[in-house]
């Protein structure tokens, strides 16, 4: 099925939580779904870090250099736990809580601190079993929680996709797919 066309079937079966979140308007729908569909497709996946040395260098360089890129290329949860490590409340690489926190649902919650709001705000314990998001509805809660919890109605309603996907990605990564997707789910 057609991401747009999973899209609109999910906005009809969501509607009572959408609104419960305030996504309630054809221009907050149209954002709200045009970055999921941009994030995961609309499927509750788990972010894929199964990196080559160089995408590793390319997205992460930050992290890595020539020789440990080398060390961790094609090794996801190795990669997850250096890149996470020590920030989003995350310990430090050994911990392991950048693996365990990784991305995930519609909207990649990442981060043990993302977890662990989540979970008091909503009563899901994603802290103790995070790939509960990656069942459909629980995908959608956690969605719906990040949405609210940065504010985002407030940038659909100035209709202002730049600071939308600065607010999810922390940078403007896929920006162009993500005016594209809008568009389409403006109609």
């Amino acid at each position: 099925m057609e991401i747009i066309e999973k899209g609109l079937l999910l906005q009809k079966k969501y509607k009572t939580i959408l609104e419960l979140y305030g996504v309630n308007t054809s221009l907050r729908l149209s954002h709200f779904f045009s970055q999921i569909s941009h994030e995961s497709g609309l499927k509750p996946i788990s972010e894929n870090l199964n990196y080559s040395e160089d995408g590793l260098l390319n997205t992460f360089g930050k992290y890595f250099n020539k020789t440990t890129a080398k060390l961790y290329a094609r090794k996801p949860e190795k990669i997850a736990n250096r890149v996470y490590a020590n920030r989003m409340g995350n310990g430090n690489e050994a911990s392991g809580e950048g693996w365990k926190y990784r991305g995930r649902g519609f909207i990649q919650i990442t981060g043990k601190e993302n977890y662990y709001h989540l979970h008091i705000d909503t009563d899901l314990d994603c802290l103790k079993n995070p790939d509960l998001l990656l069942e459909e509805a629980n995908a959608m809660i956690s969605a719906l929680w990040f949405w609210n919890d940065k504010e985002l109605n407030f940038l659909a309603d100035k209709n202002d996709i730049v600071g939308i996907t600065k607010r999810i990605n922390g940078g403007i990564n896929g920006l162009e797919h993500r005016k594209e997707l809008l568009i389409k789910y403006k109609i």
